[in-house]
């Protein structure tokens, strides 16, 4: 229910396609979960495959991806990917462990298992923006946004803005989804403050492109 309801119309997909097409390429979905993403990749990729750290969660990918010949699906974390040099054309990270500091080791992990050209995609939401961005600060009050920004774009990532909207089937689905997102009080603000079943959401696109010429350990260092 909750990954039906955002970003109904793909505009971050869309984005991602723009910014580093993956048709014909090499697919990494770090932090897959329930491998909602995958055939929407494995649609136009040579190959795909997830990985996801928590076995339920990469029982249920291994089930949505089962008919896809193309598809695999492996338990691994974001900071020790279960993959080989160079294998990837693409690592895309959606709302999953890339969250600003500390996420160095992930980062350098990408850029080992990508080939030179090859792109780090981090899809997060954008905090900075209301209304979703006001209760995420207020449900995680140590998450500081902008130092998350400039996290990024110290490290040497690209950033596009994507404004998308999430669409509920009815306002329990909503009401669902956002307690999902968030603990029980600010669910409930979120809940009050949203008139309807359509929530304005911006995320943050961050693009790493893996230098030519380069070793994969030398790729990507954290200054």
């Amino acid at each position: 229910m909750e990954n039906r309801a955002q970003d109904r119309d793909g505009a971050v997909l869309a984005t991602i396609r723009e910014l580093c097409d993956w048709a014909g390429r090499d697919v990494v979905d770090v932090g897959c979960g329930s491998g909602f993403h995958l055939p929407q990749f494995a649609q136009t990729a040579r190959s795909v495959t997830g990985v996801e750290p928590h076995p339920p969660l990469t029982r249920a990918a291994a089930h949505r991806v089962r008919d896809l010949p193309t598809v695999q699906v492996l338990r691994g974390a974001g900071e020790r990917l279960p993959l080989p040099d160079a294998a990837a054309d693409l690592v895309h990270a959606r709302t999953a462990y890339f969250f600003g500091p500390g996420c160095e080791p992930g980062i350098a992990e990408a850029m080992r298992v990508l080939r030179p050209g090859g792109a780090l995609v981090v899809v997060d939401l954008d905090a900075t923006e209301a209304p979703y961005g006001r209760w995420m600060c207020a449900d995680l009050p140590h998450y500081d946004a902008r130092r998350a920004e400039r996290f990024f774009a110290d490290a040497g990532f690209g950033l596009r803005r994507v404004d998308t909207k999430w669409v509920f089937p009815d306002r329990a689905a909503l009401r669902a989804v956002l307690g999902i997102e968030f603990g029980p009080v600010v669910a409930e603000r979120a809940f009050a403050e949203t008139a309807g079943v359509v929530l304005d959401v911006r995320y943050r696109v961050h693009t790493l492109v893996k230098p030519f010429g380069l070793t994969p350990a030398a790729a990507w260092r954290p200054s």
